[in-house]
């Protein structure tokens, strides 16, 4: 197995090269991007509305074509859905990823290409295990097993010849034999649709197996760990995976898990996290060096023409985005794409910030949607991963689940921010827990601070700790069990919330 271990790894390696090549020349590859897109796409139906035989320049096509939510954007993508052809995208769309519902629709379904598919979501996929090896040289990935926790699949409603489904479900549907051969759960049993068959059977098995890697969402990870840990009467995932090697995360923020992660779950500074940001509509960004906590390589040559509209303008009709060269560090910008699989000018929802340029490197701050604005407090995911995180190292607790909303001014009353957070164990004295992450939230956002000064537009936090399992329920519920499935962290509205906080009255 040794040898098998040396000779994939050198395999990985031989990606590096072009890696470099657009670390190097950040513009010129996404202008080359650019360009491919408008020339493969300029026969299709959008491509002929929107005149793309005569588009020369990255302007032109700002100037002709709008920057569209998924929202405006359905009316070609219901097309595409039942079974029409070269619509947005020359070649067939034979998958649709499926992810979180709109204001339009339960769900979104993004189209997948055959190029998307391998030169996006497959090449992200082996960039990550480049990127890893380049930064591990002693690695002995390649010696046991990475244990993954997929989504499942479903027809498409709109034309049941096509199937649909959460975009690691399609891709390890997909997945080449040789990469089968690294990874469990089995096929079969990584795409059942019901969750709790699923984890029942990795529970079962998967802990007896060599496990080097994980790959997934903090969340699912947590709850796969602490079931076996449970069921084997063990302390740390280390006893039942001594030879565990890297967690490799995304979708949400890792920054409230790192604690319990490192101290209890994998308590060894053997092991190691890397990020990636895989979205459904495409593979963006992977962190190229380990020491560089949050921060990821916008992957530039994957078949994505990337845009960035700074925060004050995300909300306008025609809104200006900015283009790789026009970025600054440390800026809110809401993400846009134009990628090989027929979406153009596609407002993401995720906001990043760029951390570093030559290379370009970003974290993400949070969702276009996701926030709480209600009084000028400007609060960003980013912020509340940020405070929840500290207060929680400070008095050593653990953070499972949270979201939090405005109350809104009524009468004479001021408004505020109420949360509800699940964590491993309550505090012990909840009332400093909420004091210092008013305090630390304070310190993180200054629009927050003065906010709070003296009580002038916020009062206090209310902090609600939900018993154990809450927002399991909640997803459950809503059939959002698995996969990259989420829960939203900050809202402008008290939906969510209220829905939350039914679920410990029940």
């Amino acid at each position: 197995m040794s040898l098998v271990n040396e000779v994939i790894g050198f395999f990985m390696k031989s990606r590096i090269g072009r890696i470099d090549h657009f670390r190097n020349y950040p513009i010129e590859t996404q202008f080359n991007v650019f360009h491919n897109l408008i020339e493969r796409a300029r026969f299709t139906e959008f491509g002929q509305h929107y005149g793309f035989s005569d588009i020369k320049t990255i302007k032109d096509f700002q100037e002709r074509v709008p920057v569209v939510t998924y929202e405006e954007f359905f009316p070609w993508m219901e097309r595409v859905l039942k079974g029409e052809k070269n619509i947005a995208w020359p070649s067939e769309i034979t998958w649709f990823s499926k992810s979180s519902g709109t204001t339009n629709a339960r769900s979104k379904f993004i189209p997948v290409s055959e190029e998307a598919l391998h030169e996006c979501n497959y090449r992200g996929g082996r960039d990550v295990l480049s990127l890893y090896v380049e930064n591990t040289p002693n690695t002995q990935l390649f010696t046991g097993k990475s244990i993954s926790i997929n989504g499942s699949l479903h027809p498409n409603p709109y034309n049941e010849s096509v199937e649909a489904g959460d975009v690691s479900a399609i891709i390890t549907k997909n997945l080449p034999k040789w990469a089968e051969y690294f990874r469990t759960p089995p096929v079969e049993v990584a795409l059942l649709d019901k969750w709790e068959d699923k984890i029942n059977y990795m529970i079962q098995h998967c802990s007896s197996e060599n496990i080097v890697a994980m790959l997934g969402v903090p969340t699912w990870g947590v709850v796969l760990i602490e079931k076996i840990m449970e069921e084997t009467g063990t302390k740390s995932a280390l006893d039942f995976w001594p030879n565990f090697e890297v967690f490799f995360h995304g979708a949400v923020s890792f920054t409230p898990y790192r604690t319990m992660f490192k101290e209890r779950l994998f308590p060894s500074s053997q092991v190691k996290y890397m990020e990636s940001y895989n979205a459904s509509e495409g593979y963006f960004a992977i962190q190229d060096d380990l020491s560089l906590q949050d921060q990821m390589l916008l992957m530039l040559d994957y078949g994505v023409f990337f845009e960035f509209i700074p925060a004050e303008d995300w909300d306008k009709s025609f809104p200006k985005a900015l283009t790789l060269d026009e970025v600054e560090l440390d800026k809110n910008y809401a993400l846009v794409i134009s990628t090989n699989a027929g979406l153009w000018r596609y407002k993401l929802g995720d906001t990043i910030k760029f951390t570093s340029k030559y290379p370009f490197r970003i974290k993400i701050s949070g969702r276009t949607k996701h926030f709480i604005n209600v009084f000028g407090e400007e609060l960003m995911v980013e912020n509340a991963d940020q405070a929840l995180s500290k207060v929680c190292q400070e008095l050593n607790l653990e953070v499972l689940e949270y979201t939090a909303a405005p109350i809104f001014m009524e009468s004479e009353a001021k408004g505020g921010h109420e949360w509800a957070i699940e964590l491993a164990h309550d505090p012990v004295n909840p009332q400093e827990f909420i004091q210092k992450l008013d305090q630390s939230l304070r310190e993180i956002n200054s629009d927050y601070d003065a906010k709070r000064h003296r009580d002038l537009a916020l009062q206090l936090p209310v902090i609600h700790f939900c018993p154990k399992g809450t927002f399991m329920k909640w997803l459950r519920k809503n059939e959002k069990l698995g996969g990259q499935h989420k829960v939203p962290r900050l809202s402008n509205d008290r939906k969510l919330l209220e829905e939350i906080l039914e679920m410990t009255e029940s």
